[in-house]
């Protein structure tokens, strides 16, 4: 009885562990210059690392297409940032430079020196902050629809309306976010899962990251940033909002658009196989661009 208690303990908990060796590496947890647990994984191996970074109210398991395909090839990296996923919630503000730490001391941890980043959404102004704190490690940025037009401005008043449904009622107002971030082809159980997932933020650091984020486009932030960023910047997005090339041409020494068709705001994961063919594209042009 006993051995047959170990060969199903075995079965349960070191095979699975075996056919999952070459993939996943391991969980960890990293303190934060502010004290907070930042979790995240590292899967597969390489001298390139690619780290992802979610977007607003989502979490490392938004990356779940894509860490299969590129830990093949690469160290690859997925963070929670604080207040999102299993990272921990006792952070004052949630500011863009405070994510970036994040990032940072994620890298520090693994003795990360060569890195591209890749950021959704609000990532995308996560890992723009984070190139500027590591310019000797960064070699890109790839935002994931993001960066639409990182020159607009916006009045103080305007991003107050935008914040105010939230605060009014956040259910209500994340649900509504989250249908018009999407589109009426989208799979229906998807728009399910995306919907309740974020829905389901941390109400309190969800509106004040959502405020930290926009703040940007107040100060111009958004733009003034890239003055400091001296690695090529690729976007890959949807045509769900309009993205301003020309624009963003004037503020980013270079930068490269990339348009995935027929997605939503969520692309990697509404269609999973043209984004990481897109994306792995854009990873081996910055790889070049790094060789040269």
């Amino acid at each position: 009885m006993k051995n047959y208690f170990i060969a199903i303990m075995c079965a349960l908990f070191i095979s699975p562990a075996l056919a999952n060796e070459d993939m996943f590496v391991k969980y960890d947890v990293v303190t934060s210059r502010d004290a907070q647990r930042i979790a995240y994984s590292v899967y597969g191996s390489g001298d390139m690392t690619l780290v992802f970074v979610h977007g607003w109210s989502c979490d490392s398991r938004y990356w779940q297409r894509q860490l299969s395909s590129f830990e093949k090839k690469y160290k690859v990296i997925a963070i929670d940032l604080a207040g999102h996923g299993n990272s921990s919630s006792g952070r004052g503000d949630y500011t863009i430079n405070a994510f970036a730490e994040d990032v940072q001391s994620v890298l520090n941890n693994e003795k990360v020196n060569n890195a591209i980043l890749i950021g959704h959404s609000m990532g995308g102004a996560v890992i723009a902050s984070a190139a500027t704190l590591m310019p000797d490690r960064v070699k890109g940025i790839i935002g994931i629809d993001t960066l639409q037009n990182v020159g607009e401005r916006i009045p103080r008043e305007v991003l107050d309306s935008m914040v105010k449904p939230f605060e009014a009622n956040f259910d209500h107002a994340m649900k509504e976010f989250v249908a018009e971030s999407l589109l009426e082809s989208t799979d229906e159980n998807l728009k399910r899962w995306i919907t309740e997932d974020m829905s389901a933020a941390p109400r309190s650091v969800a509106i004040n990251a959502f405020g930290h984020y926009l703040s940007q486009y107040v100060t111009g932030e958004s733009s003034t940033i890239f003055k400091d960023v001296n690695v090529p910047v690729v976007t890959i997005n949807s045509r769900l909002w309009p993205t301003n090339p020309e624009e963003n041409n004037k503020h980013i020494k270079n930068y490269r658009l990339v348009y995935i068709e027929n997605t939503g705001h969520f692309p990697m994961l509404e269609s999973p196989e043209e984004f990481n063919s897109l994306l792995g594209e854009a990873v081996n042009n910055l790889l070049a661009a790094t060789n040269n």
